[in-house]
Order: C-alpha cells, then sequence, then structure tokens
C-alpha cells in the first residue's frame, strides 16, 4: 500500500462543452498510460474512446439514483485499464461509516459498511487523510470473490470536504491515477449536490419544533413503508403517542411550556428509536413512530422503554412527562394503511381513558380490546370524526361496514354487538342517549304481557334495540336541531326505516327477520303513517308494539325544547291516540304495565 502523489491540481466541476479542455490540464508533467490526447482522433488511435467518455461523464450530473451512477462509472473507466469492479463509500455521520457499494465487470452489485473506528483499514486512511492510496490487495474490503486485486483508492472531494471515497480496480492505475482522482471529484461533487437537494427536501418534511417529519413527511415515509411490508410479507407496526394534559399546560403555563414539553418528546423518540425506524409529528401534540419489520410483542417493548424514558425527565411546573400510547400492526390489525393508522390513534385514546397503572401509561395495542366495546367505541368515533377530513372515512359506513362482517358466535353475543350499535347511534344526538336501549325493554315487557312466545319477545327486544339503526345515515344537523324540521328535513328524517332495513339489516342473512319492525315503526293504524302508509293490521305487530314503546319513552324523557313528561300526562296521550295512531288493545296493555316501568326511564 502506497501513497500517491497529491500535488495535482485542483479542477472545478466540468460542464459537457470544456470538459476536453479541464481533462488535458491534468496532465501536468506527464501522461497517464493511455496519454491525454488533444483531440478525438489521437485518442480514439490509442483505444481511447473520447466521445464515450465524454457522454458517459456528462450524464453523472443528471443521475441520482446510486445502482445507476456507479454503473455509469464504469462505463466511462477507459477499456485498456481491465476494470474488475469500481466501488463508491459515502461517508454516514450517523453511523461514522462508509456505505459502501462495489459493482464488479460481471453486473453484480455488493454491499458493505467500513467504520472509520478501523483505522488500519486503507479505505478509511484516504478518508481521513483525503489522499489517494493504491494498494495490491483487496483482502480489507472483506468480499473473498476480489482478493489479489490491485486497487485505486481515491478520495471524493466536493467543496473542499471529503464526503467518500471511490475504489477502482484493475491494472495501469497509478499511471491513471490524475484522471481517476478528476472522475473521483467530479463523482463527489454530483453525489454531494444529490445529498445536498435530498436534505433540502427533508427539511420540507420536517417538523422545526421537534425536528422529527412533519405530518406530509410522515405520511409519504409510511406509504413505502407500508408497501414494503406488503411486497415483502413483513410485519409494520405504528405507535401513536399523545402527550398527556398539553392542554391544561398551554392554557395554565403558556404555550412555549406546552412546546417545551412536546420538544422533549420528540428528542427522547430520536434518541429511542432503531436506525430504521420513522418518527413524526402527527398532530399538534401527537407523535407516531413507523416500526418496520416489528410486531405487536417487539412495538410493545420500545413503547414502554420511551414512555420509561420519559418518565424519568421533569420538567419545571409540569413534573414528569406522560404519553398515552396506541399501537396498531399490519397486516394483524389491518391491511389498509388508513385503518391501521385509525386503530393505532383508537387504541391512543384507549391508553388514555385507562390512565396509569403503577405510575406508567397503559400501552394498549388494537389487538388487545373488542371493537364493541363501549370504550373502544367511542374511541373509534372519536378518531373518525377528527380525522374525516383527512381521512375520507366516514365513521357511519365504518360501523356499518364492521356490523355486517362481524362473526356472529351466539345470540348473545349479537345482543351485545347491536346493543353497542345502538348505543353509537343514540350518540349521535346527546338528547336520545339510552333511547334504543330503553325501547328495547319496554318492548320487551309489553310482548310478555300479551303472552307472545320467547322466542318472539327476543326478536322484538333485538328489533326494537336496532328500531333507530337508520338514523346512522341521517346528517347530524337534521338529528340535533332543536327546533322544528322543515318539509325538506322531514323529508330526510323519514328515511331512517328505510336506511334501517335496506342498509343495515338486509345485507345481514341473521338480521333480515327485524326489517319488519325497523322499517314499519312509524306507520299509523289510520295509514299516514311512513314510508309506506300501511294501516290497522297490515301493520306487523311486532313493529306496533315497538311503536307504542318508543312514543312512550319520547315523551318521558327530556329533549332540547322540554321536559319529560310525568307518566299519567304521557299515558294520557298514548290513550288520546288508541286506535288512531297506535294499536288500541297493545296501548291499554302498555298503560297498565307502565307504572312498573318508571323504573327504566
Amino acid at each position: 500500500m502506497k501513497n500517491l502523489d497529491s500535488s495535482k491540481k485542483k479542477i472545478s466541476s466540468p460542464n459537457g462543452k470544456d470538459l476536453i479542455a479541464k481533462v488535458n490540464l491534468l496532465r501536468g508533467g506527464s501522461s497517464f498510460h493511455s496519454g491525454l490526447f488533444t483531440n478525438p482522433l489521437e485518442a480514439r488511435s490509442a483505444g481511447f474512446d473520447y466521445e464515450n467518455f465524454m457522454t458517459g461523464f456528462y450524464s453523472l450530473s443528471r443521475i441520482n439514483n446510486p445502482n445507476m451512477l456507479i454503473h455509469s462509472l464504469y462505463k466511462i473507466i477507459p477499456p485498456q485499464v481491465g476494470c474488475r469492479f469500481i466501488a463508491t463509500g459515502i461517508h454516514n455521520e450517523k453511523s461514522n461509516c462508509l456505505n459502501l457499494k462495489l459493482l464488479d465487470k460481471l453486473g453484480n452489485i455488493y454491499s458493505s459498511k467500513i467504520f472509520l473506528t478501523d483505522t488500519e483499514n486503507p479505505v478509511t486512511k484516504c478518508f481521513l487523510s483525503s489522499e489517494t492510496i493504491l494498494v495490491e490487495d483487496t483482502e480489507f474490503l472483506k468480499f473473498a470473490y476480489f482478493h489479489k486485486s490491485p486497487a485505486l483508492i481515491l478520495p471524493m472531494v466536493s467543496l473542499g470536504r471529503t464526503i467518500g471515497v471511490m475504489i477502482i480496480s484493475g491494472s495501469h492505475l497509478s499511471q491513471d491515477a490524475s484522471l481517476y482522482s478528476f472522475i473521483a471529484d467530479y463523482t463527489g461533487l454530483v453525489i454531494h449536490n444529490g445529498l445536498l437537494l435530498e436534505k433540502s427536501a427533508e427539511v420540507e418534511k420536517t417538523d422545526s419544533l421537534t425536528l422529527l417529519y412533519n405530518h406530509r413527511g410522515f405520511q409519504e415515509r409510511l406509504a413505502k413503508e407500508f408497501e414494503e411490508a406488503e411486497k415483502n410479507s413483513k410485519h409494520l407496526s405504528i405507535v401513536m403517542m399523545d402527550v398527556n394534559n398539553i392542554t391544561k399546560i398551554n392554557r395554565e403555563l403558556s404555550h412555549a411550556k406546552g412546546d417545551e414539553v412536546i420538544k422533549l418528546v420528540g428528542e427522547k423518540v430520536r434518541q429511542n428509536i432503531r436506525e430504521n425506524d420513522i418518527a413524526g409529528r402527527y398532530g399538534g401534540d401527537e407523535i407516531a413512530i413507523i416500526l418496520p419489520d416489528t410486531d405487536v410483542a417487539q412495538a410493545k417493548y420500545l413503547a414502554e422503554y420511551i414512555t420509561y424514558s420519559l418518565s424519568c425527565c421533569f420538567i419545571d411546573d409540569v413534573g414528569p412527562v406522560k404519553v398515552s400510547v396506541g399501537i396498531a400492526t399490519y397486516p394483524d390489525c389491518s391491511r389498509d394503511k388508513e385503518k391501521l393508522l385509525i386503530l393505532a390513534e383508537q387504541a391512543m385514546y384507549i391508553s388514555q381513558a385507562k390512565g396509569y397503572k403503577d405510575g406508567m401509561s397503559a400501552i394498549i395495542s388494537s389487538s388487545d380490546f373488542n371493537f364493541w366495546d363501549d370504550m373502544a367505541l367511542k374511541s373509534y368515533a372519536e378518531v373518525i370524526t377528527k380525522r374525516h377530513a383527512q381521512l375520507g372515512v366516514n365513521f357511519e359506513e365504518e360501523i356499518i361496514d364492521k356490523f355486517n362482517n362481524e362473526q356472529i358466535k351466539s345470540s348473545n353475543h349479537l345482543a351485545e354487538i347491536a346493543t353497542s350499535l345502538a348505543g353509537a347511534i343514540d350518540a349521535k344526538d346527546p338528547y336520545t342517549k339510552g333511547h334504543s336501549t330503553s325501547v328495547s325493554r319496554y318492548s320487551e315487557a309489553l310482548a310478555r304481557a300479551i303472552n307472545l312466545p320467547e322466542s318472539e319477545i327476543e326478536q322484538i327486544s333485538l328489533g326494537a334495540l336496532l328500531h333507530d339503526v337508520g338514523k346512522i345515515g341521517i346528517p347530524e344537523n337534521v338529528l340535533r336541531k332543536t327546533s322544528n324540521l322543515s318539509d325538506d328535513e322531514w323529508k330526510i328524517m323519514k328515511q331512517h326505516p328505510v336506511i334501517g332495513a335496506e342498509k343495515v339489516l338486509k345485507p345481514n342473512p341473521i338480521l333480515r327477520e327485524l326489517i319488519p319492525i325497523v322499517k314499519y315503526h312509524h306507520e299509523r293504524i289510520d295509514g299516514k303513517g311512513y314510508p309506506e302508509g300501511l294501516k290497522g293490521e297490515e301493520i306487523p305487530l311486532a313493529a306496533r308494539i315497538v311503536a307504542i314503546a318508543d312514543t312512550f319513552h319520547a315523551l318521558v324523557s327530556d329533549r332540547p325544547y322540554r321536559k319529560g313528561m310525568p307518566l299519567d300526562k304521557a299515558c294520557e296521550i298514548l290513550m288520546s291516540g288508541a286506535g288512531i295512531q297506535w294499536d288500541e288493545d297493545l296501548v291499554r296493555k302498555f298503560i297498565q304495565i307502565a307504572p312498573s316501568l318508571s323504573s327504566m326511564i
């Protein structure tokens, strides 16, 4: 191994027009093996294809793919060198190593790392000294195939800074060192320029407070990593973190203090994630981490470590920093990228609701809970409502799809899911909270009072629970309106029985027997109801029962425009409409049992 004369003249970045002149400036007092020529004819006569050299060399500036770059470099090396391989090693400051990419004459590409702590390695010496080194054997590359190959190791210098090395293996290397040094420097300039452009693009995608990706940058990286996970059938986990009490901190201690907390979380995340993990500021106080090739258990372990690190950090007037943490994993939780984000955020909300255990945040995976659990469903609704504009995901569509694709295991399971679905619908209107459950209980009581078979009672109870399921498709501005509805708004509202029957129940074979209850519970005995104007006994008995229970609960419950009526007043209204709006015999029987139902209100 020996250093070559590095006192050559420095050349600025060339362009295609003056390349010949600038290459010839490198001749100095000596020529290289094939000679530096003053015109293309002289070059061709010696076997040096000058035009090919110029074309290939000029094309380097338009290449930003590392593999394409090294292929192009191989093409412009003079053929008489008999190049066995060419390699480039770019310095990675974070890892303190040179990322080496090598192309051999057969077109094979090899990759490796050379750490700068290996000070005896000639590649390290070249990089640190910025001097060209000639070696007789490339054993130091640890590629057995290339042993006993002489090579020239050249620093790639750009703007006075060594950014990496170039290695060329072949014959007549020392004679051609000036040309190769020029190629190395020019390549270094091209790579450096590409890195600067890349860094500039990264700045546009970086959050200035946390120095993590901003929302746009995070989404772009997630798309790439998700595609990679799909392609290679690997796990991919998303960890979502939300800083607890940040609103209170901003309000009581100032936004500057809130920023201090978020900045600390970003710093700890950067310090503790792995090299291939990607973190971004997903929202104002939310930080998300993409964990490639990571299952649920591994994601939980990393999340626990980060939350522990944060709990050890104290901020004046705030104390230890605490976060809520949710996890969702591909493909276990979902095979859809947007759904995976929703599930991670849903798990984060559940973590927030569960609080702390032994002083540590509850770390929740979306695989840890039942979708139809009340807390889970509420959290899901919050996420969908919050993210609807950016995700284009509709909560009502999502929940109906989930409901109709649920594998029903038993009648109890069906009742539990129906109860959760009804609760989600009632939640759209805060003044009807618990309405569906109460109507179900009243309907069941009336069905028992007239001695219906147990199987029919169960069906009526379930149908009553879902009687308003069609309201899931009614706009909230209509549902929540506190004054009288306009004619157009009534037309919309009166669609809910059909929506419930056709859109929610009909696609599910198990629920089709409930269609008459849901579809006809707003029909009237006098034929003035909706949606089909049925009259008398044309209306199914179960629907007539639910109609009375539905009206009674509406009368005795508080509404935005009035307080709930006392029992006797509600019964008086039912009696006045008996035989006109409601089944007369059923109203009489219901009034008899109404006092015993008062505890259910």
